[in-house]
């Protein structure tokens, strides 16, 4: 690999990051999502959180004759490039990953990798997961062992589609996609917890692998690899990484949070001043509004409503809902950039502030906004079918799609506070949409409560933080939190108005069909 050239290189404000007092450290966080990576540089001390973009890379699906699958082989290139643009200041005390959920590799004995990992809006797990509920003894007994929210390409789900493949026969070892890259950057194998839960096949009331699940579908234990928990050592770069990156050998690995939600919400800057739960929506390309709870909330109610008990750094639960996102908002602007238009999002964000509100709302889970294509077209056809006006320029396509998303966000966290007991008293809400002064001020008048936004970077601030702790150079979640709430850009949306606008939205508001 010594032949492959790096690319970018560090931000001027990043080289050469000043010193702080006291001992700080320098760490690198290898950050992957659904539309782009990239590797951040972070350094951490007292009273200092400072976070620089070395290297970003695209991350572009590819469709093949049997289906949807991500170009892992790019993403590692990628990685490796950021890496080596991050050394170039010197070295770092450890590089960490995270990722998006539920997907995987799977390897042989030798430890290759057996084809590219399928994507998880591909369709071959349409109608997969009947099947699975009856050897389980239904969906309420899935549910009762993993607490998982139903989604139709949940790992366990992806495995069954795959039962009886040459691949699946071959296959000797199961690494979700961080756990993937974290393999090839050190050789060793394991399965970092807060992804782990994503699958399905994780016991979310003890912490294991559940064995009486993996029997019932019939995937041996073997394939699931030791677990690992966040701040875990998760081994050293081998020697091809170091030599192509210039970082030096023994350059430590810690396993982070490793799903990027789990890292956003260690990012939350909650100071304790909210009182009851942490409540919070990790937005980007998916929603995940809910709860970070002490522990998992099983009920048959809850069940029902389709919320998930992930796990969180310490122990935790993010016990949320997975809402559609800024998705529709991107499929929108792709389909209108591949037509040859302009769009000028902060333009089109003062024209949407001056749409009718609540023209048009849609449900952002509803099933025919899953798949990538024609976004408007299809935010059209919903509208049709509901008997709503249809949004045709793009600022009212944006308006319907932020009050749409507002409004899945009231609905999810007053579903959560109340399936968990808790209390609301305010909102975090944290990613890229918190760079949307629209979305943001909505959510607070649709909830009635004090949105607190940012930060940004709450994903990959996560992933630098877990590896500062493990280091020693900062103490529990709290003073993480504290760290984030005094170091980091927030903005604060009040709510306006009594709310009675957003009560009659969502009377009318047509959900999307729950669990089974």
């Amino acid at each position: 690999m010594n032949g492959i050239p790096a690319t970018g290189g560090l931000p001027a404000r990043s080289r050469g990051l000043p010193p702080a007092g006291g001992r700080t450290g320098t760490f690198a966080a290898a950050d992957l999502g659904a539309t782009s990576g990239r590797v951040m540089v972070g350094r951490v001390g007292p009273g200092v959180l400072e976070l620089a973009e070395a290297h970003r890379f695209p991350n572009v699906p590819v469709r093949l004759p049997d289906g949807l699958r991500w170009d892992a082989l790019g993403l590692f290139q990628g990685i490796l490039d950021g890496l080596r643009t991050a050394a170039r200041p010197g070295p770092v005390d450890s590089v960490g990953v995270d990722a998006w959920a539920v997907d995987h590799g799977l390897l042989d004995a030798d430890g290759a990798l057996l084809g590219a990992p399928f994507h998880y809006r591909d369709a071959r797990t349409d109608g997969v997961a009947e099947g699975v509920w009856e050897r389980v003894g239904g969906a309420a007994a899935l549910y009762r062992t993993t607490g998982l929210q139903h989604l139709p390409f949940n790992t366990v789900f992806q495995l069954a589609a795959a039962a009886g493949s040459a691949q699946l026969a071959s296959a000797r070892t199961l690494l979700l996609m961080p756990d993937l890259f974290t393999y090839w950057l050190t050789g060793t194998v394991g399965a970092e917890e807060t992804n782990a839960s994503t699958t399905g096949l994780f016991d979310v009331r003890t912490g294991t692998w559940a064995g009486g699940l993996l029997d019932a579908v019939g995937i041996g234990p073997a394939l699931l690899p030791p677990l690992r928990a966040p701040g875990d050592p998760a081994g050293t770069l081998l020697p091809y990484v170091t030599e192509y990156t210039g970082l030096p050998a023994g350059t430590p690995v810690t396993a982070v949070a490793s799903h990027d939600t789990a890292s956003a919400v260690v990012a939350v800057p909650a100071t304790g001043t909210e009182g009851g739960a942490v409540a919070f929506v990790s937005c980007g390309t998916w929603s995940l509004a809910g709860l970070e709870l002490p522990g998992p909330v099983l009920t048959e109610e809850a069940r029902a409503a389709n919320f998930t008990n992930e796990r969180g750094v310490d122990g935790t639960v993010r016990f949320l809902r997975n809402v559609m996102g800024l998705w529709l908002w991107e499929e929108c602007r792709r389909t209108w950039e591949g037509r040859g238009q302009v769009v000028d999002l902060p333009a089109l964000l003062e024209r949407a502030a001056r749409e009718r509100p609540f023209r048009s709302l849609v449900d952002p889970d509803a099933p025919e906004f899953l798949a990538p294509g024609n976004m408007p077209g299809r935010i059209a056809a919903y509208c049709r079918r509901t008997g709503q006006p249809v949004p045709e320029a793009p600022a009212a396509v944006l308006r319907c799609v932020l009050e749409s998303l507002a409004a899945a966000h009231r609905r999810t966290l007053r579903e959560a506070a109340e399936l968990s007991g808790r209390e609301l008293r305010g909102i975090h809400l944290v990613g890229g949409g918190a760079r949307n002064p629209l979305l943001c001020q909505w959510t607070a008048d649709a909830t009635g409560l004090p949105v607190t936004a940012g930060p940004v970077e709450a994903t990959a601030l996560g992933n630098v933080l877990v590896q500062a702790r493990a280091a020693g150079l900062v103490g529990d979640l709290a003073a993480v939190r504290r760290l984030v709430a005094g170091t980091q850009p927030l903005r604060h949306y009040e709510p306006q108005g009594d709310g009675s606008a957003w009560d009659r939205a969502a009377a009318r508001f047509e959900p999307s069909p729950r669990n089974c």
